[in-house]
């Protein structure tokens, strides 16, 4: 089981592959412009096959994507 340092760190690498840019755990990365909604659909995948869990209902927010630390947080709790 990956610890929450290894999915930030899982996060991070492939939104710095898949947009060039450079992240940093806390960036908002809507509020910054890095993340369209395509993008955002590529994050659930990633997320989901990654870290082998089912983002749905609820769980569907853009606040649980906001930033690396927040989807780390969703993983780790999806994870229980």
């Amino acid at each position: 089981m990956q610890t929450p340092d290894g999915i930030r760190a899982n996060l991070t690498e492939f939104i710095e592959k898949q947009t060039k840019k450079t992240v940093s755990a806390d960036l908002d990365l809507f509020g910054s412009g890095m993340v369209s909604s395509l993008f955002a659909l590529q994050l659930v995948v990633h997320v989901e096959s990654a870290f082998g869990v089912t983002v749905a209902g609820p769980d569907l927010r853009i606040d649980n994507f906001r930033t690396v630390d927040a989807i780390t947080e969703l993983v780790v709790r999806l994870r229980g």
